[in-house]
């Protein structure tokens, strides 16, 4: 699905929400495997009994990735993902745990050298079902002006 949008048609503070999503084992055991990262916090369930979480818990990495591609429903052609800032874990999820995405417009601003497009940050929430955040962000955005030659 295409929605296009200009820079000029981003409205701050303008938000929208995902459904849910359940994290399973499989998602921790093949997100492992992909980056090779098997900590005992993911994948030795005895170990993690003995920690203060008392389960094993899904990588970061993981959730960032997961909630980002929750909110790719609709693809812009006039912009393009500009990269992540202020990237936090704030609160461990665990298998069975189920994540939704608030992604809020936050800011939007000139590129400092691209005049025919701008930077839209949106600010992205990770929440579990427990309406706790568990994961924040801002997202950024390259995107094209309607004017191009305006600055």
């Amino acid at each position: 699905m295409f929605h296009e949008q200009f820079f000029e048609d981003y409205t701050i503070a303008f938000a929208r929400q995902t459904l849910g999503r359940t994290i399973t084992e499989a998602d921790i055991v093949l997100h492992a495997g992909q980056t090779g990262d098997f900590f005992p916090h993911h994948m030795d369930a005895e170990w993690c009994k003995t920690q203060d979480f008392g389960q094993r818990i899904a990588h970061g990495t993981l959730i960032f990735s997961v909630a980002i591609g929750m909110t790719a429903g609709a693809i812009n052609p006039r912009a393009m993902s500009y990269g992540y800032d202020r990237l936090r874990f704030i609160r461990p999820v665990a298998i069975g745990d189920t994540i939704r995405v608030t992604a809020t417009i936050a800011d939007k601003r000139d590129h400092p050298k691209r005049a025919a497009s701008g930077i839209v940050a949106e600010k992205i929430e990770v929440l579990n079902q427990h309406d706790q955040i568990v994961l924040v962000c801002e997202h950024l955005y390259l995107v094209e002006r309607r004017d191009r030659n305006t600055l």
